[in-house]
């Protein structure tokens, strides 16, 4: 057997890619989309005239209406592929807004069941800053299931936990990036590898957290560097994974063995923590490395979703 149907026995694989073509082949249950992975999408020749054809439609509508139209347009070619959900991420540029971020969630639910999609099928990706996990807060109260992104502490996973999101995806591999840099020439990569990442250390706290008091939020794995950070997360409640990664599990057939425990983590010895606003973000603020690594991946995504704008733009005016 090879890894990847290894790891389908004990996780729920999740592709993270805008490429919905590429899906098929590896049957994942869910698929992920952030802007980056929309705009590296749209620039491929298979993919451009989606963005032409949603330009073409609604060429009366602003541009933050055209940026939803795309983002559903993909989503809901992604849900012809795989059986589950899709994730669908809200403008990173309002990640200190609750309210607008609420709207601009609760739009994109309208589009998707105006496409016909089922509610239950998407979940709207949102930055886990304390703005962001009141939105989901208030959008999960109103049946609409969230995904809390950019992930990097257990602080966050905790308020998240709080506010009842429906899933989070802590990045592993923007974790390792910060320590790895940190570490310079002293980084040691075989010592820090496989359960000693500090990525991988990270996701496997917060997974414990979670079972050791029976939080019914899904913990799933982000931002892999390779497939060693993957199978150290084996067993983990979902792990969403980019094409490039899933060939690699599908290509190996070296073993695959459960390295978390729902079972286990309730005889952990493991506190209660509990935030409110203020605490939450002098806690954030003791990470150095989550709030610089939350701080840089809302500018990441802001710059892409400009770039995807200035696209809908161009193809407006060529229309």
């Amino acid at each position: 057997m090879n890894q990847l149907n290894a790891l389908k026995q004990v996780t729920t694989v999740v592709a993270d890619t805008g490429n919905f073509q590429q899906l098929a082949q590896y049957r994942p249950q869910d698929a992920t989309t952030n802007p980056s992975l929309i705009l590296k999408a749209v620039q491929q020749p298979q993919y451009a005239p989606l963005l032409h054809e949603v330009v073409q439609r609604f060429a009366d509508a602003p541009l933050d209406d055209l940026m939803d139209r795309l983002l559903v347009r993909f989503g809901c070619e992604i849900l012809a592929v795989v059986p589950g959900r899709v994730s669908t991420e809200v403008d990173a540029r309002l990640s200190f807004d609750t309210n607008a971020t609420v709207t601009r969630a609760q739009r994109l639910i309208e589009l998707y069941q105006g496409a016909g999609v089922p509610i239950d099928r998407v979940l709207i990706k949102i930055a886990a800053t304390w703005e962001g996990i009141e939105a989901a807060r208030l959008l999960e109260q109103q049946g609409i299931h969230t995904n809390l992104t950019l992930l990097f502490s257990k602080v966050q996973a905790i308020a998240c936990a709080q506010a009842k999101v429906q899933l989070i995806s802590p990045f592993v591999g923007r974790i390792y990036d910060w320590f790895k840099k940190q570490a310079g020439s002293q980084w040691d990569e075989a010592a820090m590898a496989g359960a000693n990442d500090p990525g991988v250390r990270s996701v496997r706290e917060i997974y414990h957290y979670y079972k050791h008091f029976g939080i019914a939020t899904e913990v799933m794995g982000a931002s892999f560097r390779n497939v060693g950070q993957i199978v150290a997360l084996a067993g983990c409640d979902l792990l969403t994974i980019a094409p490039e990664l899933l060939g690699q599990l599908e290509a190996s057939t070296a073993p695959v063995r459960p390295a978390l425990d729902a079972q286990a983590a309730r005889q952990l010895d493991i506190a209660p923590v509990h935030y409110d606003e203020a605490s939450f973000r002098f806690a954030l603020n003791e990470d150095a490395m989550a709030t610089e690594k939350l701080a840089e991946g809302i500018r990441a995504f802001a710059v892409d979703t400009r770039k995807l704008e200035d696209l809908l733009r161009q193809a407006g005016a060529g229309a």
